[in-house]
């Protein structure tokens, strides 16, 4: 069995695993793609604002729920807001970042597949930005919400006038929540176990956070939602991984081994 079965494994797993030095430098170019993409949508603050009244005036006529309600609960407590505060500033790149490191390790086809549509998803979102700059509530007097990074920090944005770093009229789509909600999506499908399922807690936690915290409405994480959806419906993941199949193998068929030397 061994015989039969090792070889095939370690070729699929070269296969499957792209050369690291090549993918760091793609993923490294995703990310200078997506921050100085977004920096050259920079400005056109009027017509930011006025796309914010759209979009706010929309979710009231769709009777979403108010973005309030789930600042009110943060604001009861100064820690919980700055918690709050922290993990959009802190965990967006590094929980993504440790994503795909896992699943280049452990899961190399899968890996393939989700930086696909982690690249695609990016691409689309950073074409938004020039079509439809958007202003995030925290910017729109009619909200009344507060700026929680800028009164109880910490904050990751500098006055917009002087921000060079980031494009703070780039709030539709939230790829806060797109990536959070592709890295539950990767694991739960990448994975066998029974509480994979509590993946989805990351997108949770990340969608109450950029909507507590005013950098984003409800309508920002839905669109978000409906263009990862569109990309995981033209980019299909692998059945299983050489990892995962031979495991399945060594589980259901142990008898393998007697059958095969009894055929010699």
């Amino acid at each position: 069995m061994n015989a039969r079965t090792e070889p095939a494994e370690k070729e699929t797993g070269a296969i499957a695993r792209p050369p690291l030095v090549r993918e760091l430098l793609l993923v490294a170019g995703l990310f200078l793609v997506y921050k100085f993409g977004r920096q050259l949508a920079t400005g056109h603050t009027g017509e930011a604002l006025h796309n914010a009244r759209r979009v706010w005036d929309l979710e009231r006529t769709l009777h979403l729920p108010g973005e309030g309600s789930v600042q009110s609960v943060l604001l009861h407590h100064d820690t919980l807001v700055h918690l709050a505060n922290t993990f959009y500033a802190t965990v967006h790149f590094p929980a993504t970042v440790a994503f795909l490191v896992w699943m280049y390790l452990r899961r190399p086809a899968h890996y393939v597949w989700a930086r696909r549509v982690l690249a695609t998803v990016t691409s689309a979102a950073l074409v938004l930005p020039f079509v439809f700059p958007l202003a995030p509530p925290r910017m729109l007097a009619a909200t009344g919400l507060v700026d929680t990074a800028k009164v109880y920090g910490p904050s990751v944005y500098g006055p917009p006038a002087s921000d060079h770093l980031s494009n703070q009229f780039a709030a539709m789509p939230s790829l806060h929540f797109g990536w959070a909600l592709m890295v539950a999506v990767g694991l739960i499908v990448a994975t066998r176990s029974r509480r994979r399922w509590l993946w989805l807690l990351h997108p949770l936690v990340t969608l109450l956070v950029i909507v507590g915290t005013a950098n984003h409405y409800w309508l920002d994480a839905i669109v978000a939602a409906a263009m990862l959806g569109v990309a995981l419906a033209l980019i299909r993941p692998p059945q299983r991984t050489a990892t995962t199949a031979g495991r399945g193998r060594a589980r259901l068929v142990p008898e393998e081994p007697v059958l095969v030397g009894a055929g010699r």
